[in-house]
Parts: structure tokens; C-alpha cells; sequence
């Protein structure tokens, strides 16, 4: 009988603690207490929550995501005008900086010429077909093939290798990114 008692009160405890959370998260979700602005970091809490949740989202849906099983030079190049084109502005490359209005972004895209070390092909793909919400991340799977999207995934996992000299000749080899993937041109 004791044990019971226990066991029922510990289980209302539980319960008017998770009421009482509730209650707390929906009074700042309704008062606009929290503030969104761009120009203010996420509390370190709200940082954690975030950037864990995104991570492990990417990992799970990625592991269905089949990569292709290495990725030539052409994609790599083909990938480099890609990522020119679509990627450099936010993300940087290696001896090219962001653009200055990126300073301004919550949260700040990560610089992949580092960060590629850390995200696996799948993910890459994942990330670059479906973007992330609320970060300023588009999805370019409703406007570029998933060879297209391989090719950017290409460039990205080979750029920590990359000397500036080489990225720059990589990004500069086309003038237009392409379509389909190895090659063919279009615009925007």
C-alpha cells in the first residue's frame, strides 16, 4: 500500500511539473517575451536545443539517403560552380570570405570548408535537398536534380583539403552552374 502511494504521487508530481512547464512556455510563446531579433544570440539553452534538435533530425532522416559510391573530379568541378553560384555568399569557401550582410544571420551559417569534416555525404545531400527551417537554409531539391545536388556535396566533402589557389579554380572553372549534374548549364 505504501509503495502504491508512493508511486501515485510521484506520478502527480510529475505530471503538475510538466503542467506547470507548459504553463511557463506558453505565457512566453503568447507575451512575446522571448526575443527573436537577428541581431541578439539565442540564450545558451535555446542554442543547445536548436542546434541538437537540427543535428540529430539531419542524421535520422539522412540514413536512408544513399551517397554515390565515390565522387569523381567532375563532379567535384561541376560542384565548385554550384557552390559559387548558390552556397559561397553564406557559407564562405576556403580564402573566401562570407558576404558582409551574413554577420547578421541567427544562426550564423557554419563555414564548410571546416564544418564538412564534421556531417557525412548523406547529411550534406540531406541538408542541401531540404534546407533547415527558421535559418535561412533554402531546399534546392524542388529546383536542382539530386546529381546537381550530389555534385555540391562533392565540392563541400573535398574542400578541407583545399588550398585557397584550388578553390579559387574550382569556383572559376564555370561560369554557370549546372543542371543535371557533370555538366550542362542553366540559369536562374
Amino acid at each position: 500500500m505504501h509503495k502504491e502511494i508512493s508511486w501515485r504521487s510521484t506520478l502527480i508530481g510529475a505530471v503538475g511539473m510538466l503542467m506547470i512547464m507548459a504553463t511557463i512556455a506558453l505565457v512566453v510563446i503568447l507575451t512575446g517575451s522571448y526575443n527573436v531579433a537577428a541581431d541578439e544570440r539565442h540564450t545558451t539553452p535555446v542554442e543547445w536545443a536548436l542546434s541538437t534538435s537540427m543535428e540529430n533530425s539531419v542524421r535520422a532522416r539522412a540514413e536512408n539517403v544513399q551517397p554515390p559510391p565515390t565522387f569523381t573530379s567532375t563532379m567535384i568541378s561541376a560542384g565548385g560552380a554550384e557552390y559559387k553560384a548558390m552556397c559561397q555568399h553564406c557559407h564562405g569557401g576556403v580564402g573566401a570570405a562570407k558576404e558582409e550582410w551574413v554577420k547578421g544571420m541567427r544562426p550564423q551559417p557554419p563555414a564548410l570548408a571546416s564544418a564538412a569534416k564534421e556531417w557525412q555525404p548523406a547529411e550534406i545531400f540531406w541538408l542541401v535537398k531540404h534546407g533547415v527551417k527558421a535559418t535561412a537554409m533554402p531546399s534546392f531539391g524542388d529546383t536542382h536534380e539530386d546529381a546537381t545536388i550530389w555534385n555540391i556535396v562533392a565540392f563541400v566533402k573535398a574542400m578541407p583539403s583545399m588550398s585557397a589557389e584550388q578553390y579559387a579554380a574550382y569556383a572559376a572553372e564555370s561560369g554557370s552552374h549546372s543542371e543535371e549534374g557533370e555538366g550542362a548549364a542553366h540559369s536562374h
